[in-house]
């Protein structure tokens, strides 16, 4: 179907995630509303989908996981929660600051590590949070198998069916964002899986010749132009022009007055131009951090190697380390991934 025009007028958008009374947008479920219900279920729905399956897919084969399914998170956390509201606590106390001490799928972290902490608000974990206990979440295929071998049983996942939940109308801001969401999946997991096998100085050897062709690739299966572009580039390919500056600064501006950021979407002719942020955790640190602190001297010794003019250091976490900028024909609505 034909998205409706969409574009977000910028000036706006610093109060994205605030309603008209200037306080976050309530995600709770509580409403008895049916309608406001659905409402909320869709926007757990999206973000978790946003936020979470990069590393959580429920596609990803088991020998190419670098996080546990979603459906394994949430199986483990209804052991100890039998409510809804112990379930959404239990979660937001790991994710507010995660620890192997907290951490509740144990065998999880030996495998793939604890995850790093995310600068995500408590209203979206609780939005996450309430769709999860609520509904039958996307689970692999072998998922049922290896619930049984470790658990002695067949899992049976409680909740609504997801068929009940109507599906939105897609717009170019939800296909902008798929291609953003699916390339940095690619490269998240070729990046961890690096990572993992040979350590991070490992990691930035991949980078520099992966990168960008891993990138290109994924614009070419979309029919999309993809870049990654920041004012403070490591590659000289990823340098931020004039216009795409102006949107560093406004995505800069409401993340450091603690919103939550939307994309912006402008239009010409037949094409669509879509901006996300690139917000830093602590894994980027590890490269992007301040040299001699999060930023080891040898592993930054070898950025200067790869890179001689490399100015993307010296972050913090939750702050923007640049933007995703993608522009596609109006009609690749029909190449939105699955």
């Amino acid at each position: 179907m034909k998205p409706p025009f969409f574009l977000i007028i910028i000036s706006l958008l610093v109060f994205s995630c605030k309603n008209q009374s200037g306080s976050e947008e309530d995600y709770s479920s509580t409403d008895p509303n049916p309608s406001d219900q659905e409402e909320i279920a869709i926007k757990g729905k999206k973000l978790m989908e946003n936020k979470c399956y990069v590393c959580h897919s429920p596609n990803a084969s088991q020998e190419s996981l670098i996080a546990p399914p979603m459906v394994a998170i949430k199986a483990r956390y209804l052991e100890d929660a039998k409510t809804k509201e112990k379930f959404i606590e239990h979660i937001w106390n790991f994710v507010e600051k995660p620890s192997k001490e907290k951490a509740k799928l144990k065998g999880a972290v030996e495998r793939f590590g604890l995850m790093p902490y995310q600068p995500y608000s408590k209203k979206e974990i609780e939005a996450i949070s309430s769709f999860m206990f609520d509904y039958k979440i996307e689970q692999p295929e072998w998922f049922q198998k290896h619930w049984k071998t470790n658990h002695g049983k067949n899992y049976v996942q409680k909740g609504k069916a997801l068929e009940q939940l109507p599906e939105p109308e897609l717009n170019y801001a939800d296909i902008g964002m798929s291609y953003a969401k699916a390339t940095k999946s690619l490269l998240g997991k070729n990046l961890m899986g690096a990572i993992q096998q040979k350590g991070v100085d490992h990691a930035l050897s991949f980078c520099n010749v992966q990168a960008m062709p891993l990138t290109d690739s994924m614009a070419v299966k979309y029919n999309a132009e993809i870049k990654r572009i920041s004012d403070k580039n490591r590659n000289p390919s990823n340098k931020a022009n004039s216009e795409e500056l102006s949107y560093l600064k406004i995505f800069k501006e409401s993340i450091a007055n603690g919103n939550s950021p939307e994309p912006i979407v402008t239009e010409d002719n037949n094409k669509v131009h879509f901006y996300y942020p690139i917000v830093t955790n602590d894994m980027c640190l590890k490269c992007h951090g301040s040299p001699g602190e999060e930023l080891k001297r040898e592993t930054y010794d070898k950025i200067l190697e790869l890179y001689p003019n490399d100015k993307a250091i010296g972050y913090n976490t939750n702050e923007v380390r640049g933007i995703w900028s993608i522009h596609f024909e109006k009609e690749n609505e029909a190449v939105v991934p699955d």
